[in-house]
């Protein structure tokens, strides 16, 4: 057994190293929005279990979100670049974020 610690060990440093802290999940929607409560249920799902941090912005509160977005709502970014839009995958998310 004393021969399976450093295997043990370097998969830990490998799963350390993909720690989810730098990951950000953004919901991009707007008040009275169906898709976007469906989007919200499966973003909160997945970064609970993953432990990855996520919001929401209000793209009528913000004019450069709603000039790049309006047609799409809504919108998912995970890191900043467009993930998805107006329906969300919970697997395609999940592999997203594992990556």
């Amino acid at each position: 057994m004393a021969g399976m610690s450093p295997m043990f060990r370097r998969s830990d440093r490998r799963t350390e190293s993909k720690a989810p802290e730098h990951r950000l999940v953004t919901l991009i929607r707007k008040p009275g929005c169906h898709l976007c409560d469906d989007a919200e249920l499966v973003i909160e799902k997945v970064c609970a279990e993953l432990g990855v941090p996520w919001e929401q912005k209000d793209i009528t509160l913000d004019e450069e979100l709603h000039r790049a977005y309006w047609e799409q709502i809504p919108v998912v970014l995970v890191d900043g670049a467009q993930h998805t839009f107006w329906r969300v995958d919970e697997e395609r998310l999940r592999k997203a974020l594992a990556r």
